[in-house]
Order: structure tokens, then C-alpha cells, then sequence
């Protein structure tokens, strides 16, 4: 254990007891130390290596609802004290409980990353660039990254909570650029999740490679998407893009709270199908999402979000708890030390249906059938998307036919969530990044295939 963990352990009770001493509801200390890798393989070469660790301590005081915050990356207990007096705005005691809970996580792992040179990264980089440029001369451009994480995480508070976290991740993508002379497309595939390097003894980055190149060249022999409202098929593998951004957003209880979300005020109103039930679980043992505690040490919690169709909650973290005089659900999450934490997701999914997916196309006589989606917008507000089609084909008289290109999904959250009129017994999950008010954290989606009665899709012809 660090010296400053100890030490932060040892003196807690009188940086937080100095830090209400004019007063506050709440109080923390979040210590955070770090080690991340990254390296990029492109054009046949290592182009691209970082390597580094980071190390500081955040304090947090809230009073009548507000946050005031204070961080350092040189974490004495001198400096921890003049942050601790500078937010609380003059010196003394104020209560504290100290010693009411404990809690600690960690990360099992086969291959722990710490303990892996770069050799071994790199090795696994060159497999998969020799695997996607072997797909001939087509392949254009290939571009794989491998990046892995180390967190150690310890959170301290006025309420007499003491929580610490050890979490690893890998995650691994490949990015392919193919050409028939005359157009480029591109291919992406990802994977990862909260364990060590074993993840590519289960899956080798050949795979990776393979399914983005295969994705790239199917993409050259695609013909332009019509444009036009259609039935829409939403594949397992598809992952959970429309229910992180056009649904979890919204259940996010600081934009609820700001009347940012069209969710909002509708707690026991029927939102969706009732076919539809969406959760978010941080306990999944190696969702990209998942942890032992959140980053205000508050346990890891599966929530119901909505219930065959009926919105049952939102997610929280400690201030927007308060405010409601709720407790967090778990979804304090900050990109680091330096950030205050905010609500954010964790893996985000719409619950298996019962209906078999080789049966959910059949009656469409002409839609869409989406195997990977892209990036997107959508606006909290009214709940309306729009979304790339990465891989895409249409639907003719019940069966997949040909691959189109140039696609995007344009609709409406809860109008999508009602329209749902299928829902498989399959669910695939998909890796990502979740951008918020400057703030990055990784999550994971994931949703079964489902049938949507009516989007519209943006194409290139008419």
C-alpha cells in the first residue's frame, strides 16, 4: 500500500472534520493512482506509445447543494489540510462519523497487465495488422491500438464510509481503410472489458482484425441506401448504441433534475413496449462499466431503469441523491482525480425478449437490417437521434439481401421504445467511451435484436 493511501487512511477523520467546520452537508477525500498504456500499430509500424502514471487526491464539499472542489497531484498532508480549510472557508471541527463501513474491490486476472512488458503488446498489435493485410491489396490502411489501465481508488467521507478499488481494463480495436480505386470504405471491430490480457487467449486479435476487414471490403461492394421510413432490424451485434445515447442520457437523474430529459416527470408512466425492460449494472464481473465501488465509494448496483415498458428510475449519484433525499444507485463516476464526479452510466442494456431472432425478419417485406452501428447525436431534450449505419442491409420479402452504404437512423427515442415489436433471446455487447461535460469514462451496451416498427432512414437515393 502507498505511503499516501496510508496516510490519507490515518488522518481522514481530521481533513474532513476541518473541511465541515463551517458547515456542509457531505464531504469526501478521492485518492486515485493510475498506470495506463497505449500503443498504436499503423502503416506496417508502431507509430504511436504512451506509457505513465498518475497520482493526486480530490476534496469535496457540498453545502445548501453546491459543490465546492479542490484537487493536488502533490498529496501531503499539509496540502490536503490547506485545500480541506480553503473549501470549508475558515478553520475548525465539524461532525463527522468515522468507521460505519468498509468496502473493497478488486480485478481477478490471468495475464495482469502490470506485470507485461511491451514486447508482448506489440506482438499482439503486429498479429492483427498481419491479419487484416492479408486481405490483399484492397486493404489500404490498417490501423489496431491496444490501450490497458491500472486504477487504484480509495474514497474517504464525513458519513464514516471508507472504499477502495483496484480495476483493470484492456481494450483492443482495429481499424480497417479498403479501396476498390474508386472509393474507400472503412471496417471497425472492438473488444475489452475489466480483466487482463487473457481476454485474447478468448478471443484472439486475429479475430478483431478479421471481422474489420471483412466489414471494410463488404462495404466496397455496397449499393447506395433509399431513403424513406422503414421497418427496422436491429441485430445483437448491432450493440447497445440507441439505448446508451437515445435512451440512457435521458435517465440520467442530473439532466432530469435540469429538465434536460424528455424522461422527465414520467416515473410509473409507460415509456416503451412492453416487451422492453433496460437496466444498468455495474456488478457484471468484466463489463468495460463495471467496478467494485463507484468513484464516491458507493457499492457497484444493478437498477432497473424500465420495467416491461413502465419507467421505474433513474440513475444517481450522491448530489443528485440529496437533492431528492434519495440514496445513489451507484453512478458516481469521474474521468479522475481532477474531476467531481457526475452521473454516468455503467453497462447499459435492454433485457433478453423471448422471441428467436431468425424469426423477428420474417413479414417485412421491405426494410432495414443494422449488424453494427456508428457514432451519433442525440438531443436529450426531445429524445430525437440520429445514428450511423456502419453495417447495413435491406430486407426483401423477409430476407437479408444486399449490404447498402451511406445510411443513417433518424428517429425518436421513446417513439423507437414504443414501436419495439419484437425482442430476441439473444443479446450482444459492445465496448465504448462515454463523453460527458468534458468528462470521459468507459462503458459497455448491449441489446438483444429487436424489430422497430417505423424509423426513418437517411440514404442516398429516394
Amino acid at each position: 500500500m502507498s505511503d499516501i493511501k496510508e496516510m490519507i487512511k490515518d488522518k481522514a477523520g481530521v481533513i474532513l472534520s476541518n473541511l465541515l467546520s463551517q458547515g456542509g452537508e457531505y464531504g469526501d477525500i478521492f485518492y486515485e493512482k493510475s498506470r495506463a498504456t497505449r500503443m498504436e500499430f499503423e502503416g506496417g509500424k508502431l507509430s504511436k506509445v504512451s506509457h505513465g502514471y498518475d497520482e493526486g487526491v480530490g476534496i469535496r464539499l457540498i453545502k445548501e447543494g453546491k459543490t465546492l472542489y479542490g484537487y493536488t497531484t502533490q498529496p501531503t498532508f499539509k496540502n490536503l489540510m490547506f485545500i480541506a480549510k480553503t473549501l470549508a472557508r475558515g478553520e475548525g471541527y465539524g461532525p463527522i462519523a468515522v468507521g460505519k463501513c468498509y468496502v473493497e474491490g478488486w480485478t481477478p486476472t490471468i495475464v495482469d497487465p502490470d506485470i507485461v512488458d511491451l514486447k508482448f503488446r506489440l506482438d499482439i498489435l503486429k498479429r492483427a495488422d498481419e491479419k487484416a493485410r492479408s486481405y490483399g491489396n484492397r486493404i489500404k490502411q490498417v490501423l489496431c491500438v491496444l490501450a490497458d489501465k491500472t486504477r487504484e481508488i480509495l474514497t474517504v467521507n464525513t458519513l464514516g464510509e471508507m472504499a477502495e478499488d483496484i480495476q483493470k481494463r484492456v481494450v483492443f480495436f482495429v481499424e480497417v481503410v479498403a479501396s476498390d480505386g474508386e472509393i474507400l470504405q472503412k471496417g471497425y471491430e472492438s473488444m475489452g472489458g475489466k480483466k487482463g490480457f487473457e481476454i485474447f487467449e478468448e478471443i484472439p486479435p486475429e479475430r478483431v482484425a478479421q471481422k474489420a476487414a471483412e466489414r471494410a471490403l463488404l462495404m466496397l461492394t455496397a449499393k447506395p441506401a433509399p431513403a424513406g421510413v422503414f421497418t427496422v432490424v436491429l441485430s445483437s451485434k448491432a450493440g447497445g448504441t440507441m439505448i446508451h445515447e437515445a435512451v440512457g442520457h435521458g435517465l440520467e437523474a442530473d439532466l432530469v433534475q435540469k429538465g434536460l430529459s424528455v424522461y422527465a416527470g414520467k416515473l410509473g408512466e409507460k415509456v416503451a413496449s412492453e416487451l422492453v425492460t433496460v437496466v444498468d449494472d455495474a456488478t457484471l464481473p468484466e463489463g468495460n462499466g463495471s467496478f467494485a465501488v463507484d468513484d464516491e465509494g458507493v457499492s457497484a448496483q444493478r437498477k432497473v431503469l424500465i420495467e416491461k415498458g413502465y419507467l421505474t428510475g433513474y440513475m444517481y449519484d450522491r448530489l443528485r441523491a440529496m437533492k431528492e433525499g434519495k440514496r445513489s444507485t451507484g453512478n458516481g463516476r469521474r474521468q479522475s482525480f481532477a474531476h467531481t464526479p457526475m452521473v454516468r452510466m455503467t453497462n447499459t442494456y435492454i433485457e433478453k425478449g423471448k422471441d428467436d431472432p431468425a424469426n423477428i425478419l420474417k413479414g417485412i417485406k421491405r426494410g432495414v437490417y443494422v449488424v453494427k452501428m456508428g457514432g451519433g447525436e442525440v438531443n436529450t431534450v426531445t429524445g430525437d437521434f440520429v445514428f450511423e449505419i456502419v453495417e447495413g442491409y435491406m430486407i426483401e420479402g423477409g430476407e437479408i439481401t444486399y449490404p447498402i452504404r451511406g445510411a443513417m437512423l433518424i428517429g425518436n427515442g421513446p417513439k423507437a421504445l414504443k414501436d419495439i415489436e419484437a425482442v430476441g433471446n439473444d443479446l450482444g455487447w459492445s465496448i465504448g467511451t462515454c463523453g460527458k461535460e468534458g468528462q470521459e469514462v468507459p462503458v459497455t451496451d448491449a441489446q438483444p435484436t429487436i424489430r422497430i416498427r417505423k424509423l426513418t432512414l437517411g440514404g442516398c437515393q429516394v
